[in-house]
């Protein structure tokens, strides 16, 4: 669902400053003849410095740079389309929330007591969002901090480079070879064993696979997959291909693909260097959370308990490191 601007806005406010320079009139459009050719007049985007108001609502005027300044502040998706062929969209949308606003101020809306305190608490919000923001910009984890991660995750960061022969049977999302037989579950599986027959005989596994796979673009390849890490592959497969020793043919495992039989042809982990600034990023919020927690602790606040109740008692147990959360599973 695509993000309105209009709700962006009720969200998150952004107070605009509105020039009041007068907007240009438009080119006449009458081309130029021989007898008659003047020099043409640039257009005022062209000119250094030039600033030309590019909305016009009622008696608002919004500049360019203001425009830009405006969308730079809004969320990557709105900020995409406004910076491309959306943004015509974007400026009518802005114009319709402008519109309105005028509307509410003509009705007096905003001299009232409940809009009053809704602006201001916008306003706050509007303020701590973007000091935490610069805060998060600010922070960078030191060596020790990203080396202790690095250690205490170290399992994330392996990979494996396999192979696999997929055998599909009915109702798998991978679709029938031409020719080829629906089977059942129980003929996949008779046929995936038979293959491992086949494999453990010595016959070679990359020909085994450009013959009999049913994943047909890494059949192409000798069931190659390449490398991947943790969370990439659907978690049945991933279990085993993480813990099969090099060299190693699996027994057939049975996914929602189908039965794969699966060789891994090396395992390997990330080096520290490699994996560095992904590391920065995943510490970053934690960091500018402790941050905003030491301001929050600098500041005097009183909270009556008669009305929100009293704070719940402190955990009694040790604290513990936040558990790192699995990346989503895919194929």
């Amino acid at each position: 669902m695509k993000l309105s601007i209009l709700k962006c806005f009720m969200i998150a406010p952004v107070a605009l400053g509105l020039a009041q320079t007068p907007a240009p009139k438009p080119a006449t459009g009458i081309p130029a003849t021989a007898a008659t050719a003047k020099p043409a007049k640039p257009v005022l985007e062209d000119i250094p410095g030039a600033d030309p108001v590019v909305l016009t609502v009622g008696d608002e005027k919004m500049t360019k740079s203001e425009f830009e300044r405006l969308i730079a502040s809004l969320p990557d998706q709105i900020r995409a389309r406004a910076q491309g062929p959306g943004k015509r969209q974007v400026a009518e949308q802005i114009a319709q929330l402008k519109s309105l606003a005028q509307e509410a101020r003509k009705r007096g809306i905003d001299k009232s007591p409940e809009t009053k305190e809704l602006i201001a608490f916008q306003t706050e919000n509007l303020l701590a969002s973007t000091l935490f923001r610069e805060i998060a910009a600010g922070v960078k984890a030191d060596d020790t901090a990203e080396h202790a991660y690095y250690d205490q995750h170290k399992n994330d960061y392996e990979e494996v480079t396999a192979r696999h022969i997929l055998i599909r049977f009915k109702g798998s999302r991978v679709p029938l070879r031409a020719g080829e037989k629906d089977l059942t579950e129980e003929e996949a599986l008779a046929k995936a064993e038979d293959i491992r027959k086949k494999l453990m005989a010595g016959e070679d596994f990359a020909k085994l696979a450009e013959a009999e796979s049913d994943d047909t673009e890494s059949g192409k390849q000798g069931g190659s997959l390449g490398s991947f890490g943790k969370g990439k592959m659907t978690p049945k497969f991933e279990e085993v291909a993480f813990n099969l020793p090099v060299g190693t043919v699996s027994e057939p495992v049975k996914t929602q693909f189908g039965y794969h039989i699966i060789k891994v042809d090396k395992h390997e982990t990330s080096k520290f260097e490699d994996v560095k600034t992904g590391i920065d990023a995943k510490l970053k919020p934690e960091l500018a959370q402790k941050a905003a927690d030491e301001i929050r602790k600098q500041t005097t606040v009183t909270i009556n308990d008669a009305y929100f109740g009293t704070a719940p008692a402190a955990a009694s147990a040790p604290p513990t490191a936040p558990a790192h959360p699995a990346p989503p599973p895919g194929h």
